[in-house]
């Protein structure tokens, strides 16, 4: 039986048995900019330093990643922070499945966003995976596209309703009134990220995610599926991450009419180089030095050119969203 997209993705993604709560998790099947650890973690450690500073080094500060996976981002930040700020790091994991059992005991782990945050709420690469209807647009308007969750097989449904229908007019309207042309309505995403906002009583939220902006909508949408590292069809069986990039300005919007602050937007590899992360190759004149220590500084910027080229994890936005601070404050130029 064909159903609407957002039902099928939640099923597929978090439902019993699904892709996000059962096996190996993320890792298993693609990359992210959480993977390439100890380098993503050490630029995040710099930010989570600059949110520190802005908070006046609160006795406790919070680090609450949304969409953990299996706890490698706050594996890696509790491997690279040191000192007293080690000591006043409360890292917290969100994520619906199972907590892993060789999780240090240092990281809470829960299954819902914990309120009162007063830190630094990220979350890398968890929009896209917010489960959202799909639209195509015809003679008379919008309407939703089902899916038949074992085959992927698409029908035409009936009409929006009013609501994804204004969110459609304002953030995603057809090309020229072109039939044919899909939509990914985000008000779902949005609804999300306004939630985990108003989670945070000071500090930021952090949005990692591929996405677009208007007027660069991809007219055929973004909808796909990975399993094994590779890219598939999207059939949301729960065989296989269900994805579709995330319309960052209107989420950015939805945020910031919850936080009432100024919000930064740009790209990863942008925020990586402000943060100290250039990708820079070590000098030559290491080698004859200290070989082994070439070796490594060449393997840290070999990851760090990952994280950063504009054509792969460098795309990435990044979305910052203060909350009882100035932007200033946490944003590195």
């Amino acid at each position: 039986m064909s159903i609407r997209w957002r039902e099928a993705m939640d099923r597929a993604l978090y439902g019993p048995g699904g892709f996000f709560v059962a096996g190996s998790g993320p890792a298993g099947h693609f990359r992210t900019s959480v993977h390439a650890a100890p380098a993503f973690a050490t630029a995040l450690l710099r930010l989570v330093g600059q949110v520190d500073a802005a908070l006046g080094h609160p006795a406790r500060l919070d680090v609450v990643d949304v969409g953990a996976g299996r706890g490698e981002l706050l594996r890696a930040l509790a491997s690279v922070a040191t000192g007293e700020l080690a000591g006043r790091l409360r890292l917290t994991a969100v994520e619906r499945a199972p907590r892993p059992r060789d999780l240090p005991a240092g990281v809470d782990w829960v299954d819902g966003i914990p309120t009162g945050i007063t830190g630094l709420l990220v979350a890398t690469e968890w929009l896209d995976n917010v489960p959202l209807d799909l639209a195509v647009h015809g003679s008379d308007g919008w309407r939703y596209l089902l899916v038949d969750p074992a085959t992927g097989a698409e029908s035409v449904g009936g009409p929006v309703d009013d609501e994804d229908a204004r969110w459609l007019a304002a953030w995603w309207p057809a090309p020229g009134g072109a039939a044919g042309a899909r939509a990914e309505i985000g008000r779902s995403r949005d609804e999300a990220w306004a939630d985990a906002v108003g989670h945070v009583d000071r500090g930021l939220a952090l949005a990692v995610d591929y996405g677009h902006r208007a007027p660069e909508r991809p007219v055929d949408g973004t909808l796909t599926g990975y399993r094994s590292g590779r890219q598939v069809p999207p059939v949301p069986d729960g065989s296989c991450d269900v994805t579709a990039h995330v319309a960052m300005d209107s989420v950015a919007s939805a945020g910031q009419r919850v936080a009432r602050c100024a919000y930064a937007l740009g790209s990863q590899r942008e925020a990586l180089r402000a943060l100290g992360a250039d990708g820079g190759r070590p000098p030559l004149a290491l080698a004859a030095s200290d070989p082994a220590g070439y070796v490594r500084a060449l393997a840290a910027a070999s990851t760090v050119a990952e994280l950063t080229d504009p054509a792969g994890l460098g795309g990435h936005w990044w979305l910052r969203q203060p909350v009882g601070v100035t932007l200033d404050a946490v944003v590195a130029r």
